[in-house]
């Protein structure tokens, strides 16, 4: 639930819960000060009639209220890469474990390299080459292949191509990408190259949405590890994809379990 907030919100809440027989099992709320701004995740047991209770609910919030229920069941995405496996490779694994939280519809490449990979656990790949086409061109290439099958998300696992504003708007909110670096540091290409010439302490990871602003947008999770004068670029390279695996990972579970708010350009996640 998000809405304006108010007195007595957690109050008519929980008490529409109580009536339709709910046993509130675990409760989150947040008041963002800018606006302000009631956010609340609330995990129940019991049986109810969903329009029935929401109906409910909504008459108990402010006229602006947004009220979801929870859906438990795996999510369809498909996965866009191109030549780097170890983003990949983790979704695959975890996905033939059911360990994702998610089904890989199939995995989209403007290299063909990481065909045989993706194909040994099963998932369809289709190579779009870039190659020869205008910006334009090849993303309507790859709008084809998502348009047959109608993914809830799209994650980018390592997909190092800019995309356009244009294919990027009907998935506000529904695109995933990691990014090398913690950011807000080191935007744009060859972040270990930028990390080794400033001679950083720490590298990281940051999975966030994409918006029609490079590496800027909602932060869903980042992560750190310590580095010294004794790394190369190639040595953090190497320790940072570690990092990026297991943060893009992460940040997937938290979006398809329904613990990420995107508010304005962050996020509230109850995890």
């Amino acid at each position: 639930m998000r809405c304006p907030d108010e007195p007595g919100l957690i109050f008519r809440i929980t008490g529409v819960l109580f009536r339709h027989g709910l046993n509130i099992v675990r409760n989150d709320e947040f008041v963002e000060p800018t606006g302000p701004t009631f956010f609340m995740r609330t995990e129940v047991a019991g049986d109810f009639q969903a329009e029935a209770l929401l109906s409910e609910l909504r008459a108990a919030l402010p006229p602006a209220a947004e009220v979801q229920l929870g859906d438990p069941r795996p999510r369809n995405i498909v996965v866009m890469a191109t030549k780097e496996h170890h983003c990949l490779s983790e979704l695959l694994v975890r996905h033939a474990f059911d360990e994702l939280g998610a089904r890989i519809l199939a995995v989209i490449s403007n290299h063909a390299l990481l065909g045989p990979l993706t194909t040994q656990f099963g998932v369809p790949f289709h190579h779009v080459s870039h190659e020869g086409l205008s910006r334009a061109q090849h993303e309507a290439a790859v709008r084809a292949v998502l348009d047959h099958y109608q993914p809830e998300y799209v994650v980018l696992a390592k997909y190092m191509r800019i995309l356009s504003p244009e294919f990027v708007a009907p998935y506000a909110d529904r695109l995933i990408n990691i990014h090398h670096s913690s950011l807000p540091a080191f935007v744009g290409a060859n972040p270990y190259g930028q990390a080794f010439e400033r001679g950083v302490k720490i590298i990281g990871a940051t999975a966030h949405f994409v918006n029609n602003e490079l590496d800027q947008g909602p932060i869903i999770a980042q992560s750190i590890i310590p580095v010294d004068h004794t790394h190369s670029a190639a040595d953090m390279a190497q320790a940072g994809r570690d990092v990026e695996k297991i943060v893009l990972a992460r940040s997937l579970r938290l979006v398809f379990s329904g613990r990420v708010f995107v508010h304005h350009n962050k996020t509230i996640i109850f995890e």
